[in-house]
């Protein structure tokens, strides 16, 4: 008989599949291993969580005022309410703009959520009933951002491209009252009690307006190009902007302050020929800030030091929206990538 040929090294021998089902097994039980073995800062389910169901780039996020879900939108024009714990499941979906949504805010109470359009409209929805349930229309351009009162009855301000900052009560389907800008407005935030107004657009400048007599009280200037998101820090005494001139400025907006309000310039993040309208947002203690990027990182500063502290990667485009935990030391970023990351940060 002829001997047998000793078998290639390259050659391929059948497994059965109890064998790879017993190194499946192996496998899981190593991951669970060691990931029981890193040190957790919250209640997540895991120290990274990625949120998939958007159908188009996602431009604006917003935790709920007591931290347990996550509402999102974007490009496809639907509003995604998120459950922040266990496996993150997908609670509710929103469908009635008929435009992309730039923005969204949970009401003060939680019971609603308020978004802004390019379809020139505000809207109101029941988070429990889940559907709009008031709309509003007075502008006649693209709204490009919302901000409601922190106090008080809930009133919202709003900023277009149709050059105006309009007011509305929540319960009323037209405008309360409309000033008008020079430029178009991107940004806007009201102050702590309500009484002003921020704004900031493609003059590079942010404007202060004065709520009951509907006139700018003063201006503040150093931003070199333009203004994409404007946020009032937890204490009410400083507004965050971001610019597509790649920086973020802290001002001083308490009353009486020096004529010279900037006090910090933070750089790092990047905005680029897309020209998104890239956000940007406080910690529940004001000692970080952070901020989407172009160049598809999450950047986040410690306030005092103005250094970065994290340069987060994982998304494949743009970062548009950014925002902390009201209580656990867990960011959320929403990416032009359609993805949404939650993770958790050191405390």
């Amino acid at each position: 008989m002829a001997e047998k040929r000793k078998a290639e090294d390259t050659a391929l021998a059948p497994v059965s599949p109890k064998k790879i089902r017993n190194d499946v097994a192996v496998l899981r039980k190593n991951y669970q291993v060691a990931a029981s073995n890193v040190p957790r800062t919250s209640n997540l389910f895991a120290p990274i969580m990625l949120l998939q169901g958007h159908e188009g780039e996602v431009f604006t996020l917003d935790f709920h005022p007591e931290g347990q879900y996550l509402a999102s939108s974007g490009f496809d024009r639907k509003l995604f309410l998120w459950s922040v714990y266990g496996e993150c499941e997908n609670v509710n979906v929103y469908a009635g703009h008929s435009g992309a949504v730039t923005q969204v805010k949970f009401s003060l109470d939680g019971n609603n959520l308020l978004s802004a359009s390019t379809d020139t409209t505000l809207g109101l929805w029941d988070l429990v009933a889940g559907q709009r349930i008031r709309k509003y229309k007075g502008h006649t351009s693209f709204v490009n951002a919302l901000s409601v009162t922190r106090r008080g009855p809930q009133i919202i301000c709003s900023g277009s491209d149709d050059y105006t900052v309009k007011l509305w009560d929540v319960r009323k389907k037209l405008p309360t009252a409309s000033m008008d800008s020079s430029f178009q407005v991107t940004a806007v935030s009201f102050n702590g009690t309500g009484d002003q107004i921020f704004s900031g657009g493609i003059d590079n400048d942010i404007k202060v307006w004065d709520t009951r007599k509907n006139e700018v009280l003063y201006s503040m200037k150093g931003h070199l190009d333009t203004i994409t998101g404007l946020t009032l820090s937890p204490d009410g005494a400083y507004l965050l902007s971001n610019s597509m001139d790649n920086t973020l400025r802290i001002w001083d907006v308490r009353p009486y302050a020096p004529h010279e309000r900037c006090v910090k310039v933070l750089q790092g993040q990047q905005h680029n020929f897309e020209k998104n309208l890239i956000r940007c947002n406080w910690s529940p203690d004001g000692s970080k800030v952070i901020s989407g990027s172009a160049d598809r990182f999450v950047y986040v500063w410690d306030v005092q030091a103005r250094r970065v502290l994290y340069k987060l990667p994982g998304h494949n485009g743009c970062v548009n929206d950014v925002a902390f935990h009201p209580y656990e030391p867990i960011i959320v970023s929403g990416s032009s990538d359609k993805h949404i990351y939650i993770g958790e940060i050191d405390p």
